[in-house]
């Protein structure tokens, strides 16, 4: 779906004006007209606005044009299983089992692959090949490459 047409929906579905809209994410309503007729698209800033207003996702405003996954665990990300941060807002880079209210859950792979491979046995995986796949795939996410370097530098 376009992002005029979810703005749209968003809007209908929340019962609001247009000019309604518009006072509530601080610009006009011609602003609003022009992202629903899909001349223009919200800012970052206004994309931030509509999406703790809406309570979805930037990606979802825009239409998902990424597929997100959990940068730690590696699972499908939906606006329903993202994170949040601290402030409400939500990250789009980690579910919500894999970091909540600001902190990451997981600082040890093999804690996170032995979690994994619980849920994972019985959905078309037996424990060993969830384990392999797991251990191949976790070092490819930004997480661990990260919590990688910070383990293998001086600092911690």
């Amino acid at each position: 779906m376009e992002t005029k047409n979810i703005i749209l929906e968003l809007r209908n579905k929340n019962s609001l004006s247009q000019e309604e809209l518009a006072e509530k994410v601080f610009v006009t309503r011609q602003a609003v007209s022009r992202w629903e007729n899909g001349e223009t698209v919200p800012n970052t800033e206004t994309l931030k606005l509509l999406s703790q207003l809406f309570d979805v996702s930037i990606n979802t405003i825009l239409g998902s044009p990424r597929k997100l996954i959990c940068q730690c665990c590696g699972m499908p990300l939906e606006d329903v299983s993202m994170s949040r941060e601290n402030d409400g807002s939500f990250n789009e880079d980690y579910c919500k089992w894999c970091y909540a209210d600001g902190n990451y859950t997981y600082h040890d792979m093999d804690d996170l692959i032995d979690v994994c491979v619980k849920h994972m046995t019985g959905e078309g995986f037996n424990e060993d090949q969830a384990r392999s796949y797991m251990k191949d795939m976790l070092p490819k996410l930004d997480y661990w490459k990260q919590h990688v370097k910070h383990q293998d530098g001086a600092e911690s």
